[in-house]
């Protein structure tokens, strides 16, 4: 076997812009894994344990936490110690497993939150109907798809491209993201085409039926009494938030790869997704749920008086 298919290590140069922040980062990317986790699994648990928080809007809540602990301890771990190492490097396999779920997890959170799109929508503008479409069945369905689907669109073109012969063993990234594929001698039309399937697919899809969703349910707010524009507002707000932060994270590591821009700029702002992001689910779900944050408030009142 000749040298150029036998490589085990790819150096990932991206830290080398950050390493006069390197402990702060550290320091900032622990403090936030180790409060989303703990907020996180704390929120599960309620959801969990409480029969009035087993409705679909809470179950899907439950599952993008869920989503965001297994994303936190897929990405976490790897990039504390490369921060912390003199070398920052990578074995080949490792790479393309942190690549797999980085974009597996991220491309689970649209679809949950497209599920949740369509849970306020039919909610909030088909009431007396929303029994009977919500129902358990439907709900496992939509889970199991979120993560389901994901995995094997990610899984396809990662699983050609790991057959491919390599060229290159730098990595002008943090982590292993898109800017895996230029390491390769060659190009591949059937993954080039898979891959946008990918991402029209996961992402443009879903982010236009969410923001169609939640066009249908302001409009009908809108029409309705100050009740429903009330509950319309608050239901909606802390989605769209989520959502565009989200997408705009998405959006700028997918353009500055294929603009292949290497910059300060361009390193600090993929690591957004990590310094804080994870944080804004338990936040905006967490306090701004009117029964989860009841139950909150019991759960550390209890405490405090043990």
């Amino acid at each position: 076997m000749d040298d150029e298919f036998n490589v085990t290590y790819l150096t990932l140069v991206g830290y080398v812009e950050l390493d006069r922040y390197r402990y702060f980062l550290v320091f900032m990317m622990f403090i936030v894994y180790i409060l989303t986790v703990f907020f996180s699994l704390i929120i599960v648990c309620l959801i969990w344990i409480h029969k009035n928080l087993h409705e679909p809007m809470y179950i899907f809540i439950a599952a993008l936490l869920v989503n965001s602990i297994a994303y936190c301890t897929a990405m976490y771990p790897e990039l504390l110690m490369n921060f912390l190492s003199e070398k920052q490097i990578i074995s080949y396999s490792a790479c393309l497993l942190q690549c797999f779920l980085f974009y597996t997890l991220c491309a689970s959170d649209f679809f949950l939150l497209a599920a949740m799109a369509y849970d306020r929508y039919v909610s909030i503008c088909k009431p007396l109907q929303y029994p009977v479409i919500m129902t358990k069945t439907i709900v496992s369905i939509m889970l199991g798809l979120a993560w389901l689907v994901p995995a094997c669109q990610v899984a396809v073109p990662i699983i050609l491209s790991a057959n491919m012969k390599i060229c290159h063993v730098i990595l002008n990234a943090v982590f292993c993201n898109n800017s895996i594929f230029g390491l390769y001698c060659g190009t591949s039309k059937t993954r080039d085409i898979l891959v946008i399937i990918a991402l029209v697919s996961m992402s443009v899809c879903p982010f236009l039926f969410i923001l169609f969703t939640y066009t249908r349910i302001l409009v009908i707010a809108y029409r309705s009494c100050k009740e429903v524009r009330r509950k319309a507002a608050q239901t909606c707000l802390p989605h769209v938030i989520v959502l565009f932060s989200f997408s705009f994270l998405c959006a700028y590591d997918i353009i500055t790869d294929q603009l292949d821009l290497q910059s300060h700029l361009r390193s600090i702002m993929i690591l957004q997704s990590f310094l804080y992001f994870p944080l804004l689910h338990p936040v905006i779900y967490g306090l701004n749920m009117k029964e989860i944050t009841k139950h909150l408030k019991k759960l550390f009142c209890r405490t405090k008086a043990i």
